[in-house]
């Protein structure tokens, strides 16, 4: 068991790697994994009952420890990632399905993956544990309805679907996984070890199975749906960053809003996209699945090294879930 837990916990902190190497992988011979396709949504599920088992109710004490600090966060996450989305889809003129594949993105919650990114930044790990939970819960409603509003222009985009797809494979999982914690903690804790592991497999399942299914469409449109992709996602960490300093957070808070806010939970964007638009909608997802975490690790190793000359930073591991 302690081999398992350690290979897990290797995997997880080379997560970045792996991805970019089964992408890559899948876009040579896609063949060895277009058959995941139909196991998208339960492989999501799984990723996001493994979020549950590591929620505490210390975690729902946080946001009454620090409201403001979640609602800010949350806020920004819910509007300048979609508005940067519109403003990016306008700017390049994207083909519909495309443009709806990217505002998706925009409208998802925070990736469970800038926990980490948060750690290795020195931010508040606390914070960004707390607010990438409180952004998956309003997720059911803020995400279908930000959809709906932004995207429905481009194609028909109905909210209950969208909304009861959420539920299935986003709260419900949650609830339940927070529960068996909640009742069985010292058993579950034996085994949160194993998370990381279970996390990058099942995001690497979701990643493989789009850009298998989307060869053709990623050589016609790959390079400007990765021009926007990288657009959106260091545009949020600078509009991220200067919403801290706006608020005049301190620095470890302002790092931790800069990537909250910069990475999306672009697996749940692909999982949408493929249940209820176009696959080539499920591109812009993929593609920010794999951008995301390498340039994450580089905003990380930058922001590691910024010191507050007035107030030495104090950050401690909280329990890191991994997953984009």
């Amino acid at each position: 068991m302690k081999t398992l837990t350690r290979f897990s916990t290797f995997v997880g902190n080379t997560f970045a790697i792996w991805v970019l190497i089964f992408a890559v992988l899948a876009f040579l011979i896609p063949s060895l994994f277009t058959w995941i396709a139909p196991f998208i949504n339960p492989l999501l599920m799984i990723i996001m009952f493994g979020m549950g088992l590591t929620l505490t109710t210390q975690d729902f004490k946080n946001v009454l420890k620090a409201p403001f600090k979640i609602l800010v966060l949350a806020v920004a996450q819910f509007v300048a990632m979609p508005l940067i989305a519109v403003l990016l889809v306008l700017a390049f003129n994207l083909p519909k399905e495309i443009a709806i594949g990217v505002i998706l993105v925009g409208c998802c919650p925070g990736g469970t993956s800038s926990n980490v990114i948060t750690y290795l930044a020195r931010g508040n790990v606390a914070l960004s544990v707390t607010a990438t939970s409180v952004t998956t819960l309003l997720a059911p409603i803020v995400t279908p309805a930000l959809t709906l509003w932004l995207a429905g222009a481009y194609l028909p985009v109905s909210f209950n679907s969208l909304f009861l797809t959420i539920v299935k494979i986003v709260l419900i999982p949650i609830i339940l996984g927070f529960a068996v914690q909640f009742f069985f903690e010292k058993t579950t804790q034996k085994a949160i070890g194993l998370l990381p592991l279970i996390s990058v497999v099942g995001i690497i399942g979701v990643l493989t199975a789009v850009v298998s299914n989307n060869t053709t469409n990623i050589i016609k449109s790959g390079l400007l749906i990765l021009l926007v992709v990288v657009l959106h996602n260091v545009i949020g960490y600078v509009i991220g960053f200067f919403i801290g300093k706006l608020f005049k957070f301190d620095l470890a808070d302002q790092k931790t809003i800069s990537i909250e806010v910069g990475m999306q939970n672009s697996g749940l964007a692909a999982a949408l996209a493929t249940t209820h638009f176009d696959p080539i909608a499920a591109v812009p997802g993929a593609i920010f699945s794999v951008w995301h975490n390498f340039s994450g690790s580089i905003v990380a190793n930058f922001y590691s090294k910024m010191t507050d000359n007035k107030n030495k930073e104090k950050t401690e591991l909280y329990t890191v879930k991994t997953e984009i």
